[in-house]
């Protein structure tokens, strides 16, 4: 069954290569179909015009529209991690040709914004004790990525 909302990513035209870059990161992620643009353009005949793709079984469609749009951090991904190793392999693929930013947040070598989150962050930041919530979210603004011992610390009290 196709899901009924699905992102759409404008790149000027580089969609192809993207879709790739995301499917070698993630698992269970693959090209869905590539459409091409025709003799009516306006790219040029046979080039990509939309690639379809899955990320971890989430569809997405990237498009190759011209340089008119660029992204911004308005919109990005976040990613669930459930260990410090995914934080740590989704952090370093990520921001290889990209650049790291605050709190979790990265921008890719395509300026896609992404938030590489571990879950228990998100537990602890929802702890109804607003005293140690409130520690994990000061740690977490003293971050570029998150580091899980260093939350369980300030957590804790530490």
């Amino acid at each position: 069954m196709k899901q009924k909302i699905t992102p759409m990513l404008w790149f000027n035209d580089q969609a192809e290569e993207a879709a790739n870059f995301y499917i070698s990161i993630f698992n269970n992620s693959k090209i869905l179909d590539v459409a091409r643009y025709g003799e009516a353009g306006p790219g040029p005949d046979g080039s990509v015009m939309i690639v379809a793709f899955q990320l971890d079984g989430q569809e997405f469609t990237a498009l190759n529209g011209g340089p008119h749009f660029n992204f911004s951090e308005a919109v990005s991904f976040v990613i669930d991690c459930h260990s410090q190793d995914d934080v740590d392999y989704f952090w370093e693929k990520l921001t290889d040709g990209g650049e790291p930013g605050p709190c979790g947040w990265l921008k890719d070598k395509f300026g896609l914004s992404w938030q590489v989150v571990p879950s228990v962050a998100i537990e602890m930041m929802q702890d109804p004790d607003r005293e140690r919530a409130n520690r994990v979210v000061q740690a977490v603004y003293q971050m570029s990525k998150i580091d899980i011992a260093t939350l369980e610390k300030a957590y804790a009290g530490g």
